[in-house]
């Protein structure tokens, strides 16, 4: 956005910026220089004015395994996030990406609170990366689906609605809404301009527990926003646009798993304006660095019977598939990893590839 307002600004054409986006959409560059369409005087003013490099974002480290890739990024200003792209067997590739470089709102099941925040990304920041050259590079289409479900509450940064317009924009990105998700732990009042402003968008609310006082425990937002009014924005939502929702549970044993957390969970489903709209996706809790120490992933036995008792009681639910447990593919715990790794006489982490400056 501020090479476009750049240009804008200096009195340059408009398809000059069109040209720019072509070559940064249909190869691997990843400096101003090597963007032949444009004349080199104004990449060298570019180049100038924003640095040599046409991304914001720099690859550290990578883990890999058969389905998932997760990147470390490096920001310019030397913040740390995580991207995560799924490889899924059907041919196609899902992103997840991050929001925030770290969170400040303390969930007590998610490595990337122990982090804290450090600041919200830009929208430039966010686009970039998904538009970023070592997808191509690495012989990858661009993403059929991006997810808001990485490092940071998405809607507590004000520069999402910007990166979505960006993503949406047939301009720039060009992805369809409906190709875009968003996930949130109940950012009320961004919840509502969400759902008034890019009504197209998918929209995945964490719930984790039915019970307000022990979901505050869970999810301290809680408090401030109750997961009650987030469901009421749904309602509406749903009413209007006829969008199906997603509810996530996080299913962790012996916390939420009980018969009384399944019961209530449906019960709350029941009581939607459209419940036939809403989606329940259980997730099996997966072990965290920061997460709260007494916390266990329940038996794969357990989510199934979890997800039986919901649909025996007419609720839409299914368990989500999860890639990647094997390289740590939640969020926040690549980065932690990579503080670990450096810190002073810390052991090397073995399962980290370094990315040197020539595959970057």
């Amino acid at each position: 956005m501020r090479i476009r307002d750049h240009l804008s600004h200096a009195g340059e054409p408009a398809f000059r910026f069109h040209q720019l986006i072509t070559a940064w959409q249909a190869s691997t560059a990843e400096t101003f220089a090597e963007v032949d369409a444009l004349p080199k005087r104004l990449r060298d003013q570019l180049a100038e004015q924003f640095g040599p490099r046409l991304h914001p974002l720099t690859a550290l480290e990578v883990q890999r395994d058969e389905h998932v890739e997760k990147v470390l990024f490096s920001s310019d200003s030397g913040a740390r996030i995580e991207t995560v792209v799924s490889h899924y067997r059907a041919g196609w590739d899902s992103m997840c990406v991050s929001s925030q470089a770290g969170c400040g709102l303390g969930c007590t099941f998610c490595a990337t609170g122990a982090v804290g925040l450090i600041r919200n990304l830009s929208a430039d920041e966010i686009v970039a990366q998904v538009m970023h050259p070592r997808w191509t590079r690495a012989g990858l289409a661009r993403p059929a689906s991006v997810a808001f479900m990485g490092m940071g509450e998405a809607l507590a940064n004000p520069h999402v609605f910007d990166a979505l317009t960006l993503l949406t924009d047939r301009e720039y990105a060009g992805m369809s809404a409906r190709r875009v998700t968003v996930s949130t732990v109940g950012f009320a009042p961004s919840l509502e301009r969400l759902v008034n402003q890019h009504p197209q968008v998918t929209i995945t609310l964490s719930v984790h527990s039915p019970f307000s006082t022990q979901r505050r425990q869970i999810i301290p937002l809680e408090e401030r926003f109750p997961l009650a009014r987030n469901l009421d924005i749904l309602d509406r939502h749903t009413a209007v646009s006829r969008r199906k929702v997603y509810l996530a549970y996080l299913l962790i044993a012996g916390v939420n798993d009980g018969d009384d957390h399944l019961a209530a969970l449906a019960e709350l489903v029941r009581e939607r304006s459209r419940p036939e709209l809403f989606h329940v996706s259980v997730i099996r809790y997966n072990e965290a660095a920061g997460a709260a120490p007494e916390y266990r992933a329940p038996s794969s036995n357990r989510v199934d019977e979890f997800v039986h008792g919901l649909t025996a009681r007419g609720i839409h639910a299914t368990r989500r598939r999860q890639l990647g447990s094997g390289i740590d593919a939640a969020c926040g715990q690549l980065h932690a990893k990579y503080l670990a790794g450096r810190a002073p006489g810390a052991a090397p982490i073995a399962t980290l590839i370094p990315v040197s400056p020539a595959s970057r």
